[in-house]
């Protein structure tokens, strides 16, 4: 790929990961849980796999980096969703983007390279940490995900129900994925489900990142949906999956029973008095998400949660 020695004369979609990590001037720390894409063809890929549909007025990017990947997000604004068609309306305002970068000196690294996209109103870099900033009223959520906090990160973006395309290690998005009776399958998958439809749209090698990560990585695309049933308390909901999957091994019958300090239950034994034989003589990991739910909603109304 074709590169310019000046950051800012270059096209949006034409830079050289590589090249933007040198003109940086700074190395992504694996200390700092920094691992930076550096494929070209990965990189090219992620952006399209937002649905067709979705709205790309305001993306937000988390983990900008050296801005391998802001570059592509910059060419898909303003090239249209594929980045190479011209969009339909040329006259047409191009979205923004939103990077959220927590290395002082990449978040003004990130500046200087696109400094015609900040000044076109087209970019925003917000220097901070993804779990303290207040993050922008954004559309959709494109991102390599610092890996050491993916999961506090996703949780707090999938409440927003935005279509979100975000890379994990693989571990973590076969997770994320798996369903009722699968080895996998627990409370990320719970809990990821419930607010969306989740897939790994493509697996990616350490062989793609510098330096490269201990582990492989993968993309996963969250597309908002409301669940198929029906929680009377989200928060409860989540914190009931949560505490029964501590007791994954146990019967659903002693889960409830012996986590009454998670869940935040003043009367488990109700609970179990009042559930079906055959659901209590299962085991969580075999429960599907609208069986958790309809567990939790008979909790909440027998059990009488507390305050957490």
């Amino acid at each position: 790929m074709t590169d310019s020695s000046a950051g800012e004369g270059a096209a949006y979609g034409s830079r050289d990961p590589d090249a933007l990590a040198r003109r940086a001037g700074s190395r992504a720390d694996p200390d700092r849980d920094q691992h930076f894409l550096v494929d070209d063809r990965v990189l090219d890929r992620i952006p399209g796999y937002l649905p067709e549909d979705a709205d790309r007025s305001h993306l937000l990017e988390i983990g900008g980096g050296a801005g391998a990947l802001t570059d592509r997000l910059l060419a898909t604004l303003t090239s249209g969703r594929d980045g190479d068609a011209a969009p339909d309306n040329p006259d047409a305002v191009p979205g923004r983007l939103t990077v959220v970068e927590r290395d002082e000196t990449f978040a003004e690294f990130l500046r200087e390279e696109f400094a015609a996209a900040v000044a076109d109103g087209l970019l925003d870099v917000v220097e901070g940490d993804a779990l303290d900033v207040d993050l922008p009223p954004f559309t959709a959520c494109v991102a390599n995900l610092p890996y050491g906090v993916s999961s506090e990160i996703a949780f707090r973006l999938l409440p927003a129900k935005k279509p979100l395309v975000l890379m994990f290690q693989a571990e973590f998005a076969d997770r994320m994925v798996a369903s009722a009776g699968e080895s996998e399958y627990g409370r990320l998958s719970v809990s990821a489900q419930h607010y969306a439809d989740v897939e790994i749209v493509e697996r990616v090698p350490k062989e793609a990142f510098d330096p490269q990560p201990a582990v492989e990585s993968a993309v996963v695309r969250c597309t908002p949906r409301d669940p198929d049933y029906a929680v009377g308390d989200e928060a409860f909901f989540l914190r009931f999956v949560k505490a029964l999957f501590t007791q994954r091994r146990k019967t659903v019958r002693n889960a409830v029973r012996n986590t009454a300090h998670i869940s935040g239950l003043d009367d488990p034994e109700a609970v179990v008095d009042a559930a079906d034989e055959e659901l209590l003589a299962s085991r969580p990991g075999t429960l599907e998400p609208a069986a958790f739910a309809a567990l939790a909603e008979l909790a909440r109304e027998r059990g009488a949660p507390t305050e957490a």
